[in-house]
């Protein structure tokens, strides 16, 4: 069974929801079935490769006087899950090259721990994850070799994959992320609890099985 994960760096309810989606599949019956892809889908494509105002602060801007309470709430969600989201840190950039990386880790099996080091750095080390010289030494630390990462990040390579990415979502119905499509099914949303997402998990694969 195929589940495939529609996120951005730049989300922290993405960040969340890859936690409590680990801990839903740490529970299914049949993990071994269940294959996870990464899709590439950018919140801000047209956002520069320079870093601006801080997340806390673009979050200032769209919310006002809500702000604080729904960056503290991010922030306390966060925390059950064991992360430390730094919205005054993290500064919203470019995710193209980012995206672009995945995919090079995907075609090495690295894509867990390479997404996984990329929240980290942006959420909670508040670095610049369009910067190449970040995103090489990220990659490296995820487990690419050196010259693969930086051959990808010089030139174009995985742009065309990306894009695809994004024409699959629209077909699919994916209009925010996280969003997960299992199996090719309609989008459900990918923050959810994990006992609730096991169920569907779970559902899916019944289903798969002919048994639901």
């Amino acid at each position: 069974m195929r589940v495939e994960i529609y996120a951005d760096v730049l989300c922290p309810w993405c960040y969340i929801g890859k936690r409590r989606l680990a801990a839903a599949l740490d529970a299914v019956d049949g993990r071994d079935r269940v294959r996870l892809v990464w899709r590439g889908y950018e919140l801000a494509p047209d956002a520069a490769r320079t870093p601006g105002p801080t997340a806390a602060e673009a979050m200032a801007e769209w919310w006002g006087a809500e702000a604080p309470q729904r960056v503290a709430r991010i922030r306390a969600l966060g925390a059950a899950e064991g992360l430390e989201l730094n919205l005054h840190l993290a500064r919203p950039v470019n995710t193209f090259d980012a995206h672009r990386l995945c995919r090079l880790a995907a075609g090495r099996g690295r894509a867990e721990q390479m997404v996984e080091r990329l929240f980290r750095a942006y959420h909670t080390e508040g670095l610049n994850v369009a910067d190449p010289e970040t995103l090489r030494r990220l990659g490296v630390e995820a487990g690419l070799p050196d010259g693969e990462a930086a051959a990808v990040l010089a030139g174009d390579a995985y742009a065309d994959e990306l894009r695809a990415d994004r024409r699959r979502a629209a077909e699919h119905g994916v209009t925010g992320v996280p969003s997960l499509v299992i199996d090719g099914a309609p989008p459900v949303p990918g923050v959810q609890p994990p006992a609730r997402l096991r169920l569907l998990l779970e559902s899916a694969l019944a289903g798969a099985d002919g048994t639901a």
